[in-house]
């Protein structure tokens, strides 16, 4: 881990993490529920796919829910697939 400033950023306005690279943004919606973060979208723009832009995002947004000591709920198939494959991060997924 770096002492970085994590550059996902929560828009709670429109209910997403978003992570901006090259002026192009990706994004996670989310809806909050108690300590529960359900994650139902997670989407780059064409022009950041195959980057690792969205693993990016994906780490970042499970950095700040775990900084707020909530878990995560997965429905995008992205984030669910991201998800097993860092079980690293298992300790913030619902079961």
């Amino acid at each position: 881990m770096t002492d970085a400033p994590n550059p996902v950023v929560d828009n709670a306005a429109q209910h997403r993490f978003e992570l901006t690279e090259n002026g192009l943004t990706a994004f996670a919606d989310y809806h909050v529920h108690g300590d529960r973060v359900t994650i139902p979208h997670v989407e780059a723009p064409p022009a950041l796919q195959g980057t690792g832009a969205a693993g990016r995002l994906m780490e970042g947004l499970v950095e700040r829910i775990r900084a707020d000591q909530r878990k995560i709920l997965p429905l995008c198939p992205y984030a669910v697939t991201w998800l097993k494959r860092h079980p690293e991060h298992a300790d913030v997924v619902v079961t």
